[in-house]
């Protein structure tokens, strides 16, 4: 997340360079000097953005554009109120851009994201942190503004100075180091609250473990999984309908059990584990059917395919299905390639229909 962040602020810098060229140029040169330097460079970047790109960079322009306005009130003003108030003008217009942005639909920051990030995709985990950041940075630069306003007026020259530039720097140090560590913190703390799965070859000999999140992202990290075919004594099969909400096959009916195997725990155990938990069976046997390693759009899993034809007292868990019911045979080979089941069981079906027919089922 905290590269993500500093990628964040390398794309956004661009739009706001002309006018840290014109802070650290007044700052060293003077008014005159800082707005020449700030202006040329804020012109040189607009042109260069508009030869190499073919577009109007509209915040390099609104940049520059700022940068005269404030030279030109500081010719009008020039008074030691007007130079002890200019940090606090600056600090009123980021305010500005970022009051607008987190509180109201003109997100000027938003509109910078889709001008300096097209090659950059940000999830919506990413931009609700984002947006989080944004807020957070608003009531800095507030306070931080307020701060050099009453410095200004009612406290001494080396205050204001301290006010308006070590104190700044120092916030703002200790936001970014809070980040930091409040980033670590997160990470650890999912980190330690998630499940661990073992990571496998092919023969099943386990080779390692990684969280469930890297496992569904990493399709090099093959992991085991359990699947349990319910089978009654008319020989229709027992299937499960994926919640809505998952993000691999939602809507569409699967095997009847199915869950990964976590680290130190055994087939059997496994399986009766998560038997359990979808679908309220216990004290039943089941056969292995298969084993097989079946790659998607998103991970690598070693499944081990099991049938029971013994379960009783079938009681799906609406937190993990949305719904069960027994299908024929013929019902099932009528759907097949219709996008109603998961790839994972129309595979697993055409095993499973061999077995019951020459070997365990007839």
């Amino acid at each position: 997340m905290l590269m993500n962040k500093l990628d964040l602020l390398k794309k956004f810098l661009p739009g706001f360079i002309p006018l840290i060229v014109f802070i650290i140029a007044d700052e060293i040169w003077g008014t005159t000097i800082g707005l020449i330097v700030a202006v040329a460079f804020g012109i040189g970047q607009f042109a260069f953005t508009y030869i190499k790109e073919k577009i109007v960079d509209k915040f390099v322009l609104f940049d520059t554009v700022l940068i005269v306005a404030l030279g030109l009130i500081s010719f009008l003003l020039d008074n030691d109120v007007f130079f002890k108030l200019k940090p606090a003008l600056i600090g009123v217009i980021l305010c500005a851009i970022l009051g607008l942005s987190a509180f109201s639909p003109l997100n000027i920051m938003g509109k910078m994201t889709q001008r300096y990030m097209k090659d950059m995709s940000i999830n919506e985990a990413q931009l609700k942190q984002f947006n989080r950041s944004i807020k957070i940075l608003f009531f800095i630069f507030s306070i931080h503004t307020l701060l050099v306003f009453y410095s200004a007026f009612y406290m001494s020259k080396e205050a204001w100075v301290f006010i308006s530039t070590g104190l700044f720097y120092i916030i703002f140090g200790a936001y970014f180091l809070f980040e930091i560590l409040y980033q670590k913190i997160k990470i650890r703390k999912n980190v330690a609250n998630e499940e661990w799965l073992p990571v496998v070859d092919e023969d099943g000999k386990v080779l390692g473990k990684a969280t469930r999140t890297a496992c569904h992202q990493n399709k090099e990290l093959l992991h085991p999984v359990v699947h349990l075919h319910i089978i009654n004594n008319n020989k229709k099969i027992f299937l499960q309908k994926r919640p809505m909400s998952k993000l691999i096959q939602p809507g569409k009916w699967d095997t009847a059990v199915g869950g990964h195997i976590s680290v130190n725990e055994t087939l059997e155990i496994a399986l009766k584990r998560e038997a359990f938990e979808e679908t309220g069976i216990k004290n039943f046997s089941a056969n292995l059917i298969s084993k097989y390693k079946w790659v998607s759009d998103v991970e690598s899993e070693l499944i081990f395919m099991f049938a029971t034809r013994n379960a009783k007292d079938i009681t799906t868990n609406p937190v993990e299905v949305d719904e069960g019911k027994f299908w024929s045979l013929k019902e099932i080979n009528d759907n097949l390639g219709k996008n109603i089941f998961t790839p994972n069981f129309e595979h697993e079906f055409r095993i499973l229909a061999d077995v019951m027919h020459f070997k365990i089922f007839k």
